[in-house]
């Protein structure tokens, strides 16, 4: 890869007045969240190994599965509008209190704290797919064992790095704001709670061990370990393969089989061609829930200065000849 020479928006200097971390580790290797993200990735991925055999010796009740998906859903929506279109590229801005639940909802994914997200994705556009960039599925090259290595990179490898990227860097606004920033530290009881909404409600309804359990299995693992996988699809997949119909300094493509349960993210070409723009999936039939969502929100009066593209803005950043090149 070669080093890029474009910067993205909030990336900026560190700032010389001295603020607190927004993450207990700071900016040490080896921090007590990457010890706590390796045990929540792990443990749902076997959890989700094991759905299949399990769910077809003592089956899932319905109960199993809304619980499962309507955490998945909240928790995804929390990432794709809010620590994604809102918090790293401001499409729009939000009434404090939906900042607040928006901060609180992403950090239900089990993803990392807040602040180390948005400056790792802000990092991520600073570089993309050149040097530089976390998690490029083309950093050791374009031969076929190199992408395949580079796919794993993408997909898991660069959370466990050692390279931390640096928040007062690329995050000095949201580290400035004492309630993300506490949001943002506290990411360890927002995964408890987070897993432990499911098998409440379940031991509740059913008032039985049985259904907690079963409701923490869907509900809490399996539900954090599908999530993680979509989520990480995105930099792995959509950074790999897929069409591309408008113009990016990158490789980012779209893949549509991963619309739905992206939220609208794996339009993801149009993304890394318009970054501010609170639509991904801008053509005809492309589903983009985070969007819709959004556009609610502004009705509703919560959300205001929505970066809707315009027709002519879509056109000016379509390829040439109309080239859909995968």
């Amino acid at each position: 890869m070669t080093t890029s020479p474009d910067l993205i928006e909030g990336a900026s200097a560190p700032s010389e007045t001295s603020v607190p971390s927004a993450t207990l580790g700071g900016e040490s290797k080896r921090s007590i969240e990457q010890l706590a993200l390796l045990l929540f990735i792990t443990v749902p991925f076997v959890a989700l190994l094991a759905a299949v055999p399990l769910a077809w010796g003592w089956g899932v009740s319905w109960l199993d599965l809304g619980l499962m998906v309507f955490m998945y859903f909240l928790a995804c929506h929390g990432i794709t509008i809010g620590f994604h279109r809102y918090f790293t590229h401001g499409s729009f801005k939000a009434k404090r209190p939906l900042r607040i639940v928006l901060a609180v909802m992403g950090s239900m994914a089990v993803e990392g704290p807040l602040v180390r997200w948005v400056a790792d994705h802000r990092k991520h556009h600073k570089f993309s797919d050149h040097e530089g960039d976390p998690h490029s599925p083309w950093r050791f090259g374009e031969t076929v064992p190199a992408l395949m290595k580079g796919l794993w990179w993408a997909h898991i490898g660069w959370l466990f790095d050692e390279e931390q990227t640096d928040q007062q860097k690329y995050a000095p606004d949201l580290i400035k704001d004492p309630a993300i920033r506490r949001i943002s530290r506290d990411f360890i009881w927002w995964t408890i709670f987070s897993l432990a909404v499911p098998p409440l409600v379940g031991g509740l309804v059913t008032m039985s061990w049985w259904g907690a359990f079963t409701a923490f299995f869907w509900g809490s693992l399996v539900r954090v370990a599908l999530l993680h996988h979509v989520t990480w699809s995105i930099n792995s997949i959509c950074h790999a393969v897929g069409k591309r119909p408008f113009k990016s300094r990158d490789r980012s493509g779209n893949v549509w089989w991963l619309a739905v349960l992206s939220c609208g993210e794996s339009w993801h070409n149009l993304h890394h061609a318009d970054p501010t723009s609170a639509r991904h999936g801008v053509l005809r039939g492309q589903v983009d829930s985070s969007a819709r969502l959004i556009r609610w929100f502004e009705q509703l009066g919560w959300a205001t200065d929505v970066r809707w593209p315009s027709a002519a803005r879509i056109d000016a950043r379509r390829r040439e000849n109309g080239s859909n090149a995968a």
